[in-house]
């Protein structure tokens, strides 16, 4: 059995390598037919254009992994099945689910590799993507940049009515420093801005109202200079810059949003169970996949695929219904990214079961 082992294992990971190098030029060829009438329009420079389809590549591959995957199994299992090669297997005495062992060994293979790439690799492909889609197609700012509000640390909380990136100052500063559920003073301004080469902040039209007991002091001047518990850019992150950091990284950067009491941050709690979810999938998948496709089927293989082409569009589709649940409401990101799983868990475990019979 181990000459076997061996051999599905090859095809497993061939044919799964095979896949992505065949969808993956037809996707860029797809997007620069979408997209060139907005490179000229912006005259984009052929470099960025050609790092951003680098980019573009990891991308691409990571967000359609499932499909991918699915589609590999469905392909070369079908055909050891029109082959009658998986009839003879378990004709010797094999058990399906030692028949299965193979598959699940090369899952792993393939699980450890988007696990690692998601962790340390596509983050900076999608830092590369997003900026150039930003700059040159989307072309709007990608922060949310009015009425920002944001705990900066355990006593203090800062808010803003707009925010210029490009010139780094905000509009109608309000910074209120509480010691428990106390207001102990109340920092204003009319603007804010970040003075590069002195390292501080300069407030215009600053005005200070300090609370002890029942008195209150007050002052104000036209013009302060001083520094701040935070840095300018963090009153209005970058909206994707979770998708960016890698897995050290990502958790310091939830950790420093949950102290803020950031507004994105159920967005950047998904992308990190979607950092676990997707290599995990690689397992419920195969299953599922080998299955469906492990005996002949009137109709052939174009059946087994289009069935497979079905389920890996519908486990995409939650994915990407469950994700929007969680930016536009509170969805708890822990079930948007493992709900989808679970469900597909269940299926497995169905056609497991009707398979082994």
């Amino acid at each position: 059995m181990k000459l076997v082992d061996l051999y599905i294992i090859k095809r497993y990971i061939g044919t799964f390598v095979v896949m992505i190098l065949l969808f993956i030029p037809i996707g860029i060829m797809v997007d620069i037919a979408e997209k060139i009438d907005k490179f000229k329009e912006n005259e984009a420079p052929f470099r960025e254009i050609l790092n951003y389809y680098i980019d573009f590549t990891w991308y691409f591959a990571n967000a359609l992994f499932p499909i991918f995957l699915f589609l590999s199994v469905i392909w070369f299992t079908s055909k050891l099945a029109n082959n009658t090669e998986i009839i003879a297997i378990l004709s010797s005495g094999i058990s399906f689910f030692r028949f299965l062992r193979p598959f699940l060994l090369a899952a792993t293979f393939i699980a450890i590799s988007a696990f690692f790439a998601g962790m340390y690799i596509v983050p900076k492909s999608n830092l590369g993507f997003n900026d150039f889609r930003y700059k040159y197609i989307i072309k709007k700012e990608a922060r949310n940049t009015d009425k920002v509000f944001q705990q900066i640390n355990d006593n203090e909380f800062i808010y803003v009515n707009s925010y210029d990136p490009i010139r780094k100052r905000a509009n109608n500063f309000t910074l209120e420093h509480f010691e428990g559920n106390k207001l102990t003073f109340k920092i204003k301004a009319n603007r804010i801005r970040w003075i590069e080469k002195d390292s501080l902040f300069r407030l215009s039209n600053y005005t200070k109202r300090t609370f002890s007991g029942d008195s209150e002091f007050f002052k104000s001047n036209s013009r302060k200079d001083t520094i701040f518990d935070f840095e300018i850019n963090d009153l209005a992150p970058v909206n994707y810059i979770a998708e960016t950091l890698t897995f050290s990284e990502l958790n310091q950067f939830i950790k420093d949003e949950k102290e803020r009491g950031s507004i994105l941050i159920n967005s950047h709690l998904l992308v990190r169970h979607k950092r676990w979810s997707i290599p995990i999938s690689a397992f419920i998948l195969t299953i599922i996949a080998v299955a469906v496709s492990s005996f002949k089927r009137r109709g052939g293989m174009g059946v087994n695929l289009a069935f497979g082409i079905s389920l890996g569009f519908l486990f995409i589709f939650f994915d990407k219904i469950f994700g929007v649940l969680v930016s536009k409401s509170t969805f708890p990101p822990l079930i948007a990214a493992w709900l989808p799983l679970v469900l597909f868990g269940f299926l497995a475990f169905f056609l497991l079961r009707h398979a082994k019979r």
